[in-house]
């Protein structure tokens, strides 16, 4: 199965979204992504006491699973995904008598009676220390609710290993967001032999990601973050490629820089690429690799998607015997999104993500002399609007994940962002931060701007974490503290020196460690020349600050404020006529978006095609015969149709491209699909009503398709989609999907040139013919 880096999944998510998937089957625990969601109606006031299973009884006279899901989803806060898929409250008085009658529900009851069972969820349930905690079991989600607001720490750890992860999810249905913050202030759980994790820490992963995976562009942003006394979690790097020669060159960067610091007790470094392409760097280029990172879901479907299962993990886990175990990344709709929403509400999906971590690290301690380190990193706005949109509901989805992960018993920090196709702004995203500090979790993102220049979303930046230190009192682990004065960054007095916010300061200390024997003003000449080419790249390097120590320099902060407006921008233009016909070759098509707001707020009507499109499909098809091409090249304006309509983008990158196919003896479609408001999956969906060939084994066919990132970078980057299956594959509909594609991105005039994409494009293709022949 393909494997996807969190670049590839998170990019699919945000251009893609939703193959929606409710399960109202005769057979209960089925998945069947043809099902069709149904919307929640009316929950009718309780009865005194009524819990939610006589309710079901009293208003459908038998057991409903269907009902059951409604109404634990109808307790939840709303948001758009529960929407989808068809579990949100139907009103607010729904809303408040699902949570009565969830309040009233005994614990033994959930933990019987599961929304959707698989093998994960038995996993969970196994590795959960039920049996020695029975007595919790008679408890309600009430008393449950009531014990942690009011007991100790010491208490509601006592009782943790007791409580399943859907007991976690429906107890955090159930209250409020003071309440959620109440319990995020008394229970914590520390890395050993740190302090990140702690009561009053608040640690930073350094995201020094860069568009082309250059290392200077890595790790410059390392230098950047350590120059303002931030980073103390983890170096990790969301790489482009996941390629194992280029992971295998970052990890050891990263290493590097680690080393010669002689921080490898202190610190990890890692790049967060799948993580079997992690254990071959490991193998190549042993003790380079740190901590091991991977995408982790809430079902066994949902996980497949990123090519785990319980046996890949464990197994892996097996293997991690020495101080650095596993990092996870999570994230409220990652499941539903990509076609695996199993008919149960996004809270109790992010549960189980944590409760499989949980069994993890069990396994982990129990293999070991020792407890790695292990901590997870939910990722809370990323996707978009399909899963929520506000303000609101992003501080409430990470105070859920927050106290979710606690009462785990994990480390868990958060990614508190959101993407450009979102309704949340620069402005509120620093009020959100506000609102979700005094839950503690123990740590956050950091780069030098709220803006990744390579994901093209909003996060945190260095002068967050400085305004949040300040404003919150929360410190940094003790070990990188003592590290940044060591540097002189931070003085004696624990105050800011001349040096913060100085990047070159730290490169100076970085070659001094290595025994470099030029002079501070040789150095800083070569730093200031590395940085402006970093910057020419697009990549921000934040120097100094503005009037306090936490704002953002004045000139940095208009850059910022500038490609934020681009971006929005760029994610309402639409692909003009005059465009489309400049295209050689082209055949125009529409999804079944109604206009550019359905397709940017229902991402699932981008995905497909409308009938007026099939019929011109059909008709192309109609006219290849019985030579049907190797390749059809299809064409979308995604997220935004100024990366393919910039002067020298799409062009040069598709005369590249056809010409090295006529070398490469592919048989190209003489038409080029265009389609406007088109998301991958559209791309799908023509492969299927084109090459589909069923009941026999026919020959390998492929979808070369290229289409607009999501806005952001100030890039305007596209990408190429590649999908090969053979006919019959290509003739079951909804077969086809991410699992089996490969994507070149970052493809731009200012990034990864058009002209070299193409080329690593045909060597991709060429790869995937071949893979595909020796399977057939």
């Amino acid at each position: 199965m393909q494997q996807i880096n969190r670049k590839e999944f998170l990019t699919k998510l945000g251009l893609l979204s939703s193959s929606v998937v409710l399960l109202n089957g005769c057979r209960l625990w089925e998945s069947n992504i043809n099902s069709v969601n149904v919307p929640a109606g009316p929950i009718l006031p309780p009865l005194d006491a009524e819990d939610i299973f006589s309710y079901i009884k009293r208003v459908h006279g038998k057991m409903d699973l269907t009902l059951y899901r409604q109404i634990i989803g109808a307790a939840n806060e709303f948001k758009e995904g529960d929407e989808i898929l068809g579990v949100a409250a139907y009103n607010e008085d729904s809303r408040k008598h699902a949570r009565i009658l969830l309040g009233n529900t005994q614990l033994k009851d959930i933990y019987t009676t599961t929304p959707f069972k698989d093998e994960l969820q038995e996993f969970i349930q196994t590795n959960s220390a039920v049996d020695k905690h029975s007595y919790l079991l008679d408890w309600t989600v009430n008393d449950l609710k009531k014990f942690v607001l009011n007991s100790s720490e010491a208490d509601i750890k006592q009782i943790m290993p007791g409580l399943t992860s859907d007991i976690i999810g429906c107890l955090v249905k159930v209250m409020t967001n003071d309440e959620l913050i109440t319990v995020g202030q008394k229970v914590f759980n520390p890395l050993p032999n740190s302090k990140i994790g702690s009561k009053g820490y608040l640690s930073a992963r350094v995201q020094p990601n860069s568009p082309t995976d250059n290392t200077d562009d890595i790790m410059w942003q390392v230098f950047n973050a350590w120059s303002f006394g931030v980073g103390d979690l983890v170096l990790g790097t969301n790489p482009v490629s996941s390629e194992v020669s280029s992971v295998a060159a970052i990890e050891k960067t990263l290493f590097d820089i680690v080393s010669t610091f002689k921080l490898e007790k202190i610190i990890p470094n890692c790049v967060l690429s799948h993580i079997d392409v992690q254990s071959e760097v490991e193998e190549i280029q042993p003790g380079t690799t740190g901590i091991w990172f991977q995408s982790l879901a809430g079902t066994v479907h949902a996980n497949k998607t990123f090519d785990v299962s319980i046996e890949k993990m464990l197994k892996y886990a097996s293997q991690r015997k020495g101080q650095y175990g596993l990092y996870a990344e999570t994230g409220q709709g990652a499941d539903f999104t990509n076609g695996h929403g199993e008919g149960f509400d996004m809270v109790m999906h992010e549960s189980r993500k944590y409760g499989f971590l949980r069994a993890l690290k069990l396994r982990m301690i129990a293999d070991n002399d020792h407890e790695p380190w292990v901590y997870v990193n939910d990722v809370a706005g990323f996707i978009g609007p399909e899963v929520f949109k506000t303000k609101d509901q992003l501080v409430r989805c990470c105070l859920e994940d927050t106290v979710m992960g606690k009462l785990h018993g994990l480390t868990i920090g958060l990614d508190i962002c959101s993407t450009l196709h979102m309704d949340i702004s620069l402005e509120d995203l620093d009020w959100c931060i506000d609102q979700i500090m005094p839950a503690n979790p123990a740590y956050l993102m950091a780069l030098p701007t709220k803006n990744d220049p390579m994901l093209s979303y909003l996060t945190t930046a260095f002068h967050n974490h400085i305004k949040i230190r300040e404003k919150f009192g929360y410190k940094v682990n003790d070990a990188m503290w003592d590290f940044f004065k060591s540097i002189d960054i931070i003085g004696q007095n624990n105050k800011p020196t001349a040096h913060f916010g100085d990047p070159i300061w730290v490169y100076y200390q970085y070659l001094k460690a290595k025994k470099d024997p030029r002079s501070k003003e040789e150095i800083y000449a070569e730093g200031m020349v590395l940085i402006d080419e970093i910057e020419k790249r697009g990549v921000p390097i934040a120097q100094g600050y503005g009037k306090n120590i936490w704002d953002l320099e004045p000139a940095l902060e208009k850059q910022v404020q500038a490609l934020y407006e681009d971006a929005k921008v760029s994610l309402w233009t639409e692909m003009s006529t005059s465009f489309v016909k400049s295209i050689p070759a082209a055949l125009p098509i529409i999804t079944k978006s109604k206009d550019r707001k359905d397709y940017v707020y229902h991402p699932e009507s981008g995905e497909l095609l409308s009938n007026a499109a099939k019929r011109r499909l059909i008709s192309l098809k109609n006219t290849w015969g019985t030579t049907i091409p190797d390749i059809q090249i299809v064409i979308s304006d995604g997220l935004n149709a100024r990366a393919l309509m910039d002067k020298g983008h799409l062009s040069p990158y598709l005369q590249e491209l056809e010409k090295l196919l006529l070398e490469k003896e592919y048989a190209l479609s003489p038409r080029h699909i265009v389609i406007t408001n088109g998301r991958v999956r559209a791309g799908y969906a023509s492969g299927e009503l084109l090459f589909g060939q069923k009941n026999k084994k026919t020959k390998s066919k492929g979808i070369v398709h290229i289409i607009g990132e999501r806005p952001g970078s100030g890039h305007h980057n596209f990408s190429a989609y590649l999908t090969v299956a053979t006919q019959d594959t290509w003739g079951i509909k909804g077969l086809i999907d991410h699992n089996i594609t490969k994507v070149v991105s970052g493809i731009s005039d200012t990034a990864f040139s058009p002209k070299e994409a193409a080329m690593n494009t045909i060597a991709l293709l060429d790869e995937m013919f071949v893979m595909r022949i020796k399977t057939s």
